[in-house]
């Protein structure tokens, strides 16, 4: 809860990714209110009201994904919400800004590719782009390597990401305006 708040506040992209995370371990932790207590909850520095509240926040988490059916996979509707408005945002980029049209551009290919290799066609491009930076992210847990062209590839796409989720975040703020 603390990691997801401070994300949310800096980092959009990181914040949806950190979503996509918890919700694994979730499944991995079968759910077992007990099991996140002692693995993901105990551990923490932190006084015993924000052990309950973060407790709490998982288990909402938990009873999301009951209430959606994606027990066994899938993401909340929450992440799903957040990438179409960066989705919302990323198409008016595509139109006016452009350094993002540029990223955009190198990293087309890429993002094509990879929604060949994970066979998810149907999917629109930014959603595909976080599957792209998931996949990447568990194969480090994993400690898997990836071949340069791979890595140039997620490289394309987290440049274009990051600039996009630096802009969102303005945009939320009122730092800068849509015109």
């Amino acid at each position: 809860m603390l990691i997801a708040k401070q994300k949310r506040r800096e980092n959009i992209a990181e914040y949806i990714l950190y979503l996509w995370q918890i919700e694994d371990l979730l499944r991995a932790l079968n759910f077992d209110e007990e099991r996140i207590y002692q693995t993901l909850v105990e551990p923490l520095q932190v006084d015993e009201n924000i052990k309950k509240q973060t407790l709490a926040w998982y288990m909402g988490t938990v009873q999301l994904l009951q209430f959606e059916k994606k027990q066994q996979s899938g993401h909340t509707s929450h992440s799903l919400h957040l990438i179409a408005d960066l989705n919302d945002v990323h198409l008016y980029l595509l139109q006016r800004d452009e350094k993002y049209a540029e990223l955009h551009q190198t990293a087309k290919p890429s993002i094509i590719d990879f929604s060949r290799k994970l066979e998810k066609y149907e999917e629109k491009e930014l959603e595909l782009c976080f599957h792209a930076l998931y996949a990447r992210m568990l194969l480090n847990l994993k400690n898997m390597e990836i071949s340069a062209e791979t890595q140039q590839a997620i490289d394309a796409i987290s440049r274009m990401i990051a600039y996009l989720s630096a802009k969102y975040l303005r945009y939320e703020s009122g730092e800068e305006k849509y015109e």
